[in-house]
């Protein structure tokens, strides 16, 4: 599991001053970007290998409301892993209080920019190895 810290911000809340459900994806695709740099491969890197991610499905359980100014914390790990996509968990909690704010999940497809299947053993065995290793050490705690 890796962790990405932030602040909320005014412009993401609505009328009732809470964060609005859609910012959710993008805490998700932040603490994602943040977790594969962390883990040596970031997705710049894909990109420049002309791979692309679609996210193929989103969820999110919203447990408590987050407020602008708020800071939190994404807790972020693989949670399933074939030879064509990855799936993550997410949870957010408070940062001073500890308190979960909300959990998701996000399930990833790997492609090229045409569009083709990108079989991640064959086509990105370091990728995918990271990956495993990343999903094996999750499984051991």
């Amino acid at each position: 599991m890796r962790y990405y810290d932030r602040k909320v911000n005014y412009y993401e809340t609505d009328q009732m001053g809470i964060v609005h459900h859609s910012n959710y994806a993008k805490y998700f695709e932040e603490a994602r970007i943040s977790y594969m740099e962390q883990m040596g491969y970031p997705y710049e890197r894909l990109e420049h290998e002309d791979i692309i991610s679609p996210v193929l499905s989103i969820s999110c359980k919203f447990i408590h409301a987050i407020k602008f100014g708020d800071k939190i914390r994404i807790a972020v790990r693989p949670s399933s892993l074939s030879k064509v996509k990855c799936s993550f968990n997410y949870e957010i909690t408070d940062l001073e209080t500890g308190e979960i704010r909300a959990r998701g999940t996000s399930e990833h497809g790997f492609i090229t920019r045409e569009g083709k299947p990108v079989i991640l053993p064959k086509d990105k065995p370091e990728f995918y190895g990271i990956l495993q290793n990343e999903l094996e050490n999750e499984e051991d705690k």
